[in-house]
C-alpha cells in the first residue's frame, strides 16, 4: 500500500473524465453498431485505466462488460454529468433503435440507478418513469425484464415519489397483465407495488420538473388503487411460486396492502390457492425452518388481517403462531434490523388488546428480553464482522426506539405488566434519556412509553415523582414536532390529575401558559389535550390558579373553544367550566368577573344542535352557578335561562332531567338566604307541578330528587 503523489491523483481525475467523456461520446455515433458497442463494452483501454490491470480488464470485458464501463459512483457520477442518462433515453425511446441497444440502455440507466441517491434524482429530472413505463408496452420480453429491473430500483430509492407510479390510470392494468410473463416481471412487478403501496399521506414531492400526479389529496389511497385493479388475485398465486424471491415479494406485497385495510384483509381471509386458504399458507411459512424474512413477514400480514378484524385475537394462528414468532425475533440472537421489525411488529399486534399484552408479557421472558435493546452493542458483542458492527452501531438507536414501542403497548392496560416494566433494569432513566435523545423517532416512542406507564395511579405517586419525569417532559414540550407535543401532552394530562406529587411542580414551571397555547393549535388533538390538562388542572384547583387559567384563556378564546366544531374540544371545555365553577367562594368570584359571558356561553349551547352529553355538562354547569351565594342571582334574573331549565325538567332524557333538577335544588334550598323568593318564584311557573309530577317517575333517582326538592317547599 502506498499513496499517490498529489500530482497524479490530479492527473488521474482528469483522466477518468477524458475517459467518461470518451465513452459518453461513443453514443453519439452515426453508425448504430459503434453505439450499442459504446453501451456494452467500452473501450479496453477505459477498462484498463479503471480497473488498473490489464489481466483484469480483458477478464472484465468477457464476463460484464456494461457493469465495468460504469464502474464505481464516481464514475456513474461522472458520466450522469456529461450527459449520458439523455441520450440513454433517447436511444431506449427511439424506434430506430434494435432491441438489443433498447435493453442495453435499460441495464445501464438500472446500473446508474443503483449508485447514490442524487443520481437517482437526476433520473428522475430526465423524467426516466414515463419513458421505461413506455417501454413496457413493446413485446421483447427482455427488454420489459430490463425496464422493469430499472424501475424497481429507482422506486426501491426513498427519494422517488411513490404517486409516480399512479399518474397514468393504465399503468397498473397493465403491469397486472405482466405478472404471467415470467418469474423476473413477477419478481419485479411484486417489489415495485410493495415499495409504491402507502397509506394515504400526501406531500410534495420535490421535484419541480415532474409531472403532477392525477392522484388527489382526497382521491383513492394506492392499497384501493392495487386493490381495484385485482392485485389480491393476481398475486396470490405467486405465493406457491417455486421461486424463493418470488414468494418473498409477493409476501411483502399482501404486508403493505393489509396494513391497516379492512377491505383487503378480509378478502386475504377467504382467498384460497391450491385449495389452501392465505392464512394457512402464511401460518405455513412462519415456521421456524423458513427464512428469517419470510417468517418475519409472514407474521405481519397476519398481523395486518388481525388488528383490520379479519382473524380473531384469539385465534390459534395468532396466539400460537404469529405471537410466539414475534417474539422469537425480539432474541439478541437475530440481527438488528430482525429485532427491530420483530419488536415493533408486535407492538402493533398488541397494542389494543388486553390478553395479547398478557400472553406477550409472559413469554420468552420478554420484557427482561427488551432490556437488552438498550445494551447494545455489548462489550462482549459476538459480532465478527467489522462492517456489521459499524452498521449496527449506526443503528442501535433503531433498538432503542421499538423497545420504547413495545413496552408502550405491553403496559397500555394491564396495572402488573406496567409495575414488572417500571422495575426493569434502570428503566425509567432510560426513558428520561430517551425524551432528550437527537433522534425524534426515539424521542417519540420514549413518550409514548411514558404516556402509557402513565396510566398508572401507583406509578404516578411513585416512580414518576422519584425520578421527576416532569422535568424533562416539560422540556419537550417546548420545542417538538407536533407528532410529539399530541403524546406528550396527553401525559401530562395524566400528570395533572389531582393524585398525582407532579402536579404542584408543573403549575410552578408555567405549564399554564403552555397549555393555553395549545387550545389555539390548528392540530384537532393538541387543541383536545390543551383544554384536557387545564381541566385537570383545575379540579379542586386553588383560586389563584384558576384565576390565572380565566387570564390565560382571555374570554374570547374560551368562547372560541365552546364553538368548536369537534365535541371533544366542546366537551372538555364544559369540563373546565364545569372544574372552575366549584366551591362557593369560587364561583362568585369568577361570575362576578366573567358571569355574563359564561351565561351567555351556556345559553347558546343549550339552544344549540348538541348531542345529550354536552348539554348534560351544560346543564351541571348551571347547577354548579346555582349552589353560589351570589352567582345564583344570575340565573334568577334570566328568565330565558329558567325556561330551559324547565323545558329540561320534562324533557324525554332522563339523564338531563336529572341535571335540569339538580339547578333547581340548589336554587330553593331553604337553608340560604333569599330561598323564600326564590321558591315562589320558580311555583309561580310552575316547577311545583312538574316536582309533583316526578315524584311518581319510575326512574329511582328522579323520584328521590323530586321528593327531596319538594320538601324544601315543605319545610
Amino acid at each position: 500500500m502506498f499513496l499517490a503523489h498529489p500530482k497524479r491523483l490530479f492527473s488521474r481525475k482528469r483522466e477518468v473524465t477524458a475517459s467518461s467523456r470518451h465513452y459518453v461520446d461513443r453514443l453519439f455515433d452515426l453508425d448504430p453498431q459503434k453505439v450499442l458497442q459504446g453501451v456494452m463494452y467500452g473501450s479496453l483501454k477505459q477498462l484498463t485505466f479503471l480497473f488498473g490491470r490489464l489481466s483484469l480488464a480483458r477478464k472484465l470485458m468477457t464476463r460484464d462488460m456494461k457493469n465495468a464501463v460504469i464502474g464505481n459512483n464516481k464514475q456513474k457520477a461522472n458520466l450522469i454529468v456529461l450527459g449520458a442518462v439523455p441520450r440513454l433515453l433517447y436511444l431506449l425511446q427511439q424506434e430506430t433503435s434494435s432491441t438489443e441497444l433498447r435493453t442495453e440502455c435499460a441495464v445501464v440507466l438500472g446500473s446508474l440507478a443503483m449508485g447514490t441517491e442524487n443520481n437517482v434524482k437526476s433520473l428522475l429530472d430526465c423524467h426516466i418513469i414515463p419513458a421505461l413505463l413506455q417501454g413496457l408496452l413493446l413485446p421483447d420480453l427482455k427488454f420489459i425484464e430490463a425496464c422493469l429491473r430499472c424501475l424497481r430500483t429507482i422506486f426501491i430509492s426513498p427519494v422517488t415519489p411513490e404517486d409516480l407510479l399512479y399518474t397514468d390510470a393504465t399503468v397498473i392494468s397493465h403491469l397486472m397483465a405482466l405478472l404471467s410473463r415470467s418469474r423476473y416481471t413477477q419478481e419485479y412487478i411484486c417489489q415495485i407495488f410493495s415499495h409504491c403501496c402507502k397509506l394515504q399521506h400526501w406531500h410534495s414531492c420535490g421535484f419541480k420538473s415532474l409531472p403532477q400526479p392525477l392522484l388527489c389529496a382526497n382521491g383513492p389511497d394506492h392499497q384501493t388503487i392495487l386493490f381495484n385493479h385485482g392485485a389480491v388475485q393476481n398475486i396470490a398465486h405467486l405465493l406457491v411460486s417455486t421461486s424463493y424471491k418470488v414468494r418473498m415479494q409477493a409476501l411483502k406485497c399482501f404486508s403493505v396492502l393489509a396494513f391497516e385495510n379492512p377491505q383487503v384483509s378480509m378478502t386475504l381471509v377467504n382467498v384460497s390457492v391450491d385449495g389452501e386458504l392465505l392464512p394457512q399458507i402464511f401460518v405455513k411459512m412462519l415456521q421456524r425452518d423458513k427464512p428469517i424474512e419470510m417468517q418475519l413477514t409472514s407474521a405481519k400480514c397476519l398481523t395486518s388481517m388481525c388488528r383490520a378484524g379479519a382473524i380473531r385475537t384469539d385465534d390459534s394462528c395468532i396466539v400460537l403462531k404469529t405471537l410466539p414468532c414475534l417474539v422469537r425475533m425480539c432474541s439478541k440472537e437475530r440481527l438488528l434490523e430482525e429485532r427491530v421489525e420483530g419488536a415493533e411488529t408486535l407492538a402493533y399486534l398488541i397494542e389494543t388488546d388486553v390478553e395479547l399484552q398478557r400472553i406477550a408479557s409472559i413469554t420468552d421472558h420478554l420484557i427482561v428480553m427488551l432490556a437488552d435493546y438498550f445494551k447494545y452493542p455489548s462489550s462482549v458483542s459476538a459480532i465478527t464482522d467489522i462492517k456489521r458492527l459499524d452498521h449496527d452501531l449506526k443503528h442501535a438507536h433503531e433498538l432503542r426506539q421499538a423497545a420504547f414501542k413495545l413496552y408502550a403497548s405491553l403496559g397500555a392496560n394491564d396495572e402488573d405488566i406496567r409495575k414488572k416494566i417500571i422495575e426493569t433494569e434502570n428503566m425509567m432513566d432510560r426513558i428520561v434519556n430517551g425524551l432528550s435523545e437527537s433522534s425524534i423517532k426515539v424521542r417519540l416512542a420514549a413518550v409514548r412509553c411514558l404516556h402509557s406507564l402513565s396510566r398508572s395511579v401507583q406509578q404516578l405517586r411513585t416512580s414518576f415523582q422519584d425520578h421527576a419525569v416532569w422535568k424533562p417532559l416539560m422540556k419537550v414540550l417546548q420545542n417538538a414536532p407536533n407528532e410529539i407535543l399530541v403524546v406528550a401532552s396527553s401525559t401530562l394530562c395524566n400528570l395533572l390529575l389531582e393524585f398525582s406529587p407532579s402536579k404542584e411542580p408543573i403549575l410552578e414551571s408555567g405549564a399554564i401558559e403552555l397549555l393555553c397555547s395549545l387550545t389555539q393549535s390548528e392540530n384537532l388533538a393538541l387543541r383536545v389535550n390543551g383544554i384536557w390538562a387545564l381541566m385537570n388542572m383545575a379540579f379542586q384547583a386553588e383560586q389563584k390558579i384558576k384565576s390565572d387559567i380565566l387570564r390565560g384563556l382571555s374570554t374570547e378564546q374560551l368562547f372560541q373553544l365552546l364553538s368548536d366544531s369537534d365535541v371533544n374540544v366542546l366537551m372538555k371545555t364544559l369540563g373546565l367550566l364545569r372544574n372552575l365553577l366549584s366551591t362557593r367562594p369560587h364561583i362568585d368570584h369568577i361570575m362576578s368577573t366573567h358571569g355574563k359571558q359564561i351565561m351567555q356561553a351556556v345559553t347558546l349551547i343549550l339552544e344549540g344542535e348538541h348531542n345529550i352529553e354536552v348539554k348534560e355538562q351544560t346543564l351541571c354547569i348551571l347547577a354548579n352557578i346555582a349552589d353560589g351565594t351570589t352567582a345564583k342571582e344570575l340565573i334568577m334574573t334570566n328568565d330565558d335561562i329558567l325556561q330551559k331549565i324547565k323545558y329540561y325538567m320534562s324533557h324525554s332524557n332522563a339523564k338531563l332531567q336529572l341535571a335540569a333538577m339538580f339547578c333547581i335544588s340548589n336554587l330553593i334550598w331553604n337553608e340560604e338566604e333569599g330561598s323564600q323568593e326564590r321558591q315562589d318564584k320558580l311555583r309561580d311557573m310552575g316547577i311545583v307541578d312538574i316536582l309533583h309530577k316526578l315524584s311518581q317517575s319510575s326512574d329511582p333517582n328522579l323520584c328521590d330528587k323530586a321528593k327531596t326538592a319538594l320538601q324544601q317547599y315543605l319545610a
